[in-house]
């Protein structure tokens, strides 16, 4: 082994060698998240990701932020059918009507749960994973096995039943990997280890 190939830190294998993924495995992916912007911006983008590659919305990410106001939630609930019109005519976003309008539609949702909640980022972490119910060894395998968790599916038919959209139970597991409801870095990822220590000094929102 060279020393150049020495150098290069160990990363869970979705990232490949691509530079985006890589500086978002490195550092966004995973990490324990409280701001109710990033988690709002995170749920949208999940759901304009369905059926595409997150390296195609992480390459749009900038001019999906420009096009929704930078996901303030309380400007993006006041979108209205002129917004969708000039969204469909934005070619740096993913241009599909239904998942406009689910960002608009849920950005509506989240004012709502907010006059009962403290935050988004309270209700979500209410739904963060008991040790007791996760495998015992990240590995490739055991993620291959797991793109929902009980909690994923129970997040997603709570949000359903609040009337959210694009929330299924693997387009939430996902949000609960980015957002660092769980650490999904596998074992022996250099990453892995940083996340560790970003949880313990985390404080969860109540």
């Amino acid at each position: 082994m060279t020393q150049s190939q020495s150098a290069v830190p160990q990363r869970c294998s979705w990232c490949g060698t691509i530079e985006d993924y890589c500086h978002y495995h490195d550092n966004e992916w995973g990490f324990p998240v409280d701001d109710d912007r990033r988690l709002f911006e995170k749920l949208c983008l999940e759901g304009f990701q369905s059926g595409l590659s997150w390296l195609t919305i992480l390459r749009k990410r900038e001019a999906f932020r420009k096009a929704f106001a930078n996901f303030d939630i309380r400007k993006v609930a006041r979108f209205d059918e002129r917004d969708v019109e000039r969204l469909l005519g934005d070619a740096g976003i993913v241009r599909h009507r239904g998942k406009i309008e689910a960002a608009i539609n849920n950005a509506q949702r989240a004012l709502e749960l907010l006059e009962t909640e403290p935050s988004l980022a309270a209700y979500f972490w209410r739904f963060e994973p008991k040790p007791a119910t996760r495998p015992k060894k990240i590995t490739r395998e055991a993620l291959a096995a797991m793109t929902t968790s009980p909690e994923s599916i129970a997040l997603s038919k709570d949000l359903k039943k609040r009337g959210w959209k694009f929330v299924g139970p693997t387009t939430m597991y996902a949000l609960m990997q980015a957002m660092g409801l769980v650490n999904d870095h596998v074992e022996g990822c250099a990453t892995r280890a940083e996340v560790l220590r970003a949880r313990k000094s985390f404080k969860v929102p109540r």
